[in-house]
């Protein structure tokens, strides 16, 4: 199997369809038969839409969330191309990675 790291970057507060994005991310990776994934809040981070910290009250809703999946290649293609699909321009990484269990 030919495994990735298919990270999604959002918006903590961004929204589709009513929805928070993160929460449409899973969703559309569940219908698709990925088989887990996982968002991730960032304390801080920086971007093209300028720096944000967890300790401005001012910036809530605002913090960078990663929406990680471990999946097969295709899988993940297939899923870019739901999120093209839906109208989003989202920033990705798309890694090589291997999956194992410790002994």
């Amino acid at each position: 199997m030919n495994t990735v790291c298919l990270q999604v970057f959002v918006s903590e507060g961004s929204r589709h369809h009513g929805k928070l994005t993160y929460e449409w991310l899973l969703d559309a990776a569940e219908g698709l038969g990925i088989s887990g994934g996982s968002a991730f809040l960032a304390l801080a981070g920086f971007g093209r839409h300028g720096r944000h910290d967890i300790g401005f009250f001012e910036l809530a809703g605002q913090l960078p969330v990663v929406v990680e999946f471990f999946v097969d290649a295709e899988l993940a293609d297939q899923l870019l191309n739901v999120i093209a699909a839906a109208d989003l321009k989202l920033v990705y990484a798309k890694l090589p990675a291997e999956i194992g269990m410790t002994a």
